[in-house]
């Protein structure tokens, strides 16, 4: 019930994704050798949360500084920004806003680009060894992804229609490559996440 209604409620914002799972990641991924959550079994797992942002700071957040450095030593790409004072509704705030969302820029338009995103999406969002589903998200606090038109928001399932680039009718709008997030993978972080409080973060 919470997550229809959180989900509900990010429809409304304009943020959720709506429709079926993109055919490009499948519903639910499968595990990853070399996945860094396996390490931290004998540890409890993180719940899902989602955490708005309210108002415009002028820092990156641990978390999010503790994740550029985390992706330029496991991932292709280069580091894009964090901190954006972009106000999304009456009392809604982009992550950007308080530092909570990092751009990671990888092109859709290259083999090399959609590799690498495909891989680094497939990593954050794979089971664990003990089947705990999108297990490193979970452990970073990662509570949103989006990449080339479809997002992941913090719960089960997978990649689905980022709702930006597509009608009501669902039919898919001509938009830009930055506002469809094709030239960048978008991570946005809880406030655990944030304030490196979770179990990845406490254990590195």
């Amino acid at each position: 019930m919470r997550r229809i209604l959180l989900a509900a409620i990010l429809c409304v914002l304009g943020l959720a994704g709506a429709g079926t799972a993109i055919a490009a990641y499948p519903h639910t991924f499968k595990p990853v050798k070399g996945n860094p959550a396996d390490k931290l079994d004998k540890l409890p797992i993180e719940g899902y949360r989602y955490d708005l942002s309210r108002r415009c700071t002028k820092h990156p957040t641990p978390g999010a500084l503790a994740m550029v450095s985390w992706l330029q030593h496991h991932s292709a790409g280069q580091f894009w920004g964090i901190m954006r004072c972009e106000k999304l509704g009456p009392h809604n705030y982009s992550l950007h806003a308080d530092g909570r969302a990092i751009d990671w820029h990888l092109d859709v338009h290259t083999a090399a680009g959609r590799k690498a995103a495909k891989r680094l999406i497939s990593l954050l969002l794979a089971p664990d060894k003990l089947g705990n589903e999108h297990a490193l998200a979970r452990r970073m606090g990662v509570q949103e992804i989006i990449w080339n038109c479809t997002a992941w928001w913090s719960g089960p399932g997978g990649m689905e229609r980022y709702s930006v680039c597509y009608d009501k009718k669902g039919h898919k709008l001509h938009v830009d490559d930055t506002t469809a997030h094709r030239n960048h993978v978008h991570i946005g972080l809880n406030r655990l996440g944030a304030r490196k409080l979770t179990s990845f973060w406490k254990h590195q």
